[in-house]
């Protein structure tokens, strides 16, 4: 495959992680499908002394398979577990999958990452 065949392939995920008054604020861009879970799952989920609330900020997630639902239910549910929660801010492709799948019935969704630090 050459370098201008490999631009063209869907970006992989990415997760960056920042602590915002004790809540873990986790920011993807990229692609969540079968080959983004494992990354997803690992940003989402609290390690040794994490915050057990989490923002998953979705603003930079172009695209996302049932794959991704699949960790962001896992998560949600290991995060009750702990006492903890998890809250999504989605952009509207993605907000647009989760609706038709009824996540926003279990997650609680939020227009935007600050709104979910509020909330």
């Amino acid at each position: 495959m050459s370098g201008h065949e490999q631009a063209d392939l869907p970006s992989r995920l990415s997760a960056a992680h920042r602590t915002v008054d004790g809540v873990r604020v986790v920011t993807l861009h990229g692609e969540i499908d079968h080959t983004g879970k494992d990354t997803l799952r690992d940003a989402l989920l609290p390690g040794e002394g994490t915050a057990p609330r989490v923002v998953a900020d979705l603003s930079g997630v172009s695209f996302m398979d049932s794959s991704g639902i699949n960790v962001l239910i896992s998560a949600h549910q290991r995060l009750k577990d702990l006492h903890g929660r998890l809250s999504i801010a989605p952009q509207e492709a993605v907000l647009r999958v989760l609706l038709l799948i009824g996540v926003d019935t279990v997650l609680p969704r939020h227009p935007t990452p600050e709104d979910a630090l509020n909330a």
